[in-house]
């Protein structure tokens, strides 16, 4: 009996591919970095044949460096950077465009004057999302009004659209099947999360045609095979969830009050509220955490654009740094005086302000300021917005307030103690950094093998996370509410908007 894994981790910057054994634990992993496009400000593309070349290559060097076949893999799972857009040809497989990208902005003047008319409330009640560029629909919407021909051969069923997930499944099945799953499709602002199914009224008002959209399944189940030849044999697809909710799933985060935040490019928190659909007051997103069995289970969701990226700044824009490790060691030389604010706003501001126009600004700089003092607002900047994600679910929900709340967090920026320490400070509340880093991958994986047969329940799969380290909060109350304070001015210094 086949008992490998298989997890493709499709991501915003880089494309990862890591193989499990049953018991869960990774034995090979293989990653390659993706371009990123930028046309012009604002704008975020990627190319749709490099993103498929990337999977083919890392899935090829995991079976190699695992030495597996395809005989001996039982599943694979699919997690991607969810909301980027991507159209293609039904019959050739050939993408219309690039793939444009959650992190672009395009179409914000689009979503502003849908805004305006008054639909964000019979969106937001149908999709629990807002009016925001950052959603697939818009970006839809302006590829079939701007690739030639593309709204004509929409209509007459050519074309195809699918969040990245789909566009893969449709390459790795050789182009028999058209699905996603969803959470994914609970990201497109098409998609009614109550009814689990596509609202015919979002899809007239964003001009988007029926015949263009995947059918919606479980995160866990069938969802085709591969072609023989690109992996040596057929390896039946097992899983699919984007990559915040698989890493939701990875964490263990099972029980309504739980709550995880990814750094990576960006940050996303999400805190599962059961089979309650909580609709947020506070600019939060209501989405779906998983569906299993036909079972939706919601979450809260803060989305924070820029956190990781930040860093990355500091190294290829600024050349602060030589490496993103670099950012550490340098922010702790910061002299404690000065109290420098850096607002990542570079491609507008998320959750709970919802800005797409509003841009990054430092705020705070003294003659003394220098390269110490931007690493540790950058550093701090991560802190300062998860605060606000949670002070924003605390009010929307505010049973999760009643009881202690402790962080579980991945991603890339978790491997720095100081980063995880100060988000530990200016929550003051516990943060938890796991064994296993790769957290949504391995929420992919345990997708494949749950429908593989091969993994525990869900009850089962939680009691096996491991605690690698717990940053318990230092800071006093009186320089933690300063500090965020001076925080709270800065970004209200930064929006373009007071709504």
């Amino acid at each position: 009996m086949p008992t490998a894994l298989i997890a493709i981790d499709q991501g915003t910057t880089s494309t990862r591919a890591i193989a499990f054994d049953a018991a869960l634990r990774p034995v090979a992993t293989a990653q390659m970095e993706l371009r990123q496009i930028y046309p012009s400000p604002g704008q975020v593309e990627h190319d749709s044949e490099e993103i498929w070349k990337t999977v083919v290559t890392t899935v090829r060097a995991v079976m190699a460096e695992a030495r597996i076949t395809a005989k001996d893999v039982a599943g694979i799972g699919i997690t991607n950077q969810r909301e980027t857009t991507v159209i293609w040809d039904r019959q050739s497989g050939e993408p219309i465009y690039n793939a444009i990208v959650w992190q672009d902005r395009r179409t914000a003047e689009y979503c502003e004057s849908l805004r305006r008319t008054g639909r964000e409330p019979e969106i937001a009640a149908k999709t629990g999302l807002l009016l925001d560029p950052y959603f697939s629909a818009s970006k839809i919407a302006w590829l079939l009004d701007h690739v030639e021909g593309a709204r004509a051969a929409a209509q007459d069923g050519k074309l195809a659209f699918g969040t990245i997930d789909c566009f893969l499944l449709w390459r790795l099945t050789g182009g028999k099947v058209h699905l996603t799953d969803a959470t994914n499709a609970s990201r497109t602002l098409l998609f009614d999360i109550g009814k689990s199914q596509w609202d015919d009224d979002l899809c007239r008002l964003f001009g988007v045609p029926h015949r263009l959209l995947p059918d919606v399944r479980d995160c866990a189940g069938a969802f085709g095979e591969t072609t023989t030849d690109l992996f040596g044999g057929p390896i039946r697809i097992l899983g699919i969830a984007g990559d915040q909710q698989a890493a939701t799933i990875g964490q263990g985060c099972f029980r309504p009050g739980m709550m995880k935040s990814t750094y990576g490019t960006g940050c996303f928190a999400l805190l599962n509220t059961g089979r309650e659909r909580v609709a947020s007051h506070n600019r939060l997103l209501t989405t779906i955490a998983y569906q299993l069995e036909g079972q939706r289970i919601y979450a809260l969701e803060g989305a924070i654009f820029v956190a990781g990226a930040t860093v990355q700044w500091l190294r290829d824009g600024l050349k602060l740094i030589n490496a993103a490790a670099d950012v550490g060691p340098l922010a702790q030389r910061a002299d404690p005086t000065e109290q420098v604010y850096v607002v990542p706003a570079f491609v507008g501001l998320g959750a709970p302000y919802w800005d797409a126009q509003a841009r990054g600004a430092i705020f705070g700089l003294s003659r003394n300021s220098g390269a110490a003092e931007l690493a540790r607002a950058t550093l701090e900047a991560v802190a300062y917005q998860t605060r606000d994600l949670l002070e924003a679910m605390h009010a929307d929900w505010p049973s999760a307030k009643d009881s202690a709340t402790v962080l579980r967090v991945d991603g890339g920026m978790t491997a720095s103690d100081v980063t995880m320490q100060y988000v530990a400070d200016i929550l003051a509340s516990p943060v938890d950094r796991p064994v296993v880093m790769e957290t949504t991958a391995l929420g992919a994986a345990y997708l494949a093998g749950r429908a593989a047969g091969i993994c525990p329940d869900l009850e089962g799969f939680a009691a096996q996370w491991q605690l690698e380290r717990r940053f318990e909060p230092r800071m006093d109350f009186e320089t933690r509410e300063r500090k965020y304070s001076g925080w709270r001015d800065a970004v209200r210094r930064t929006l373009t908007r007071q709504d």
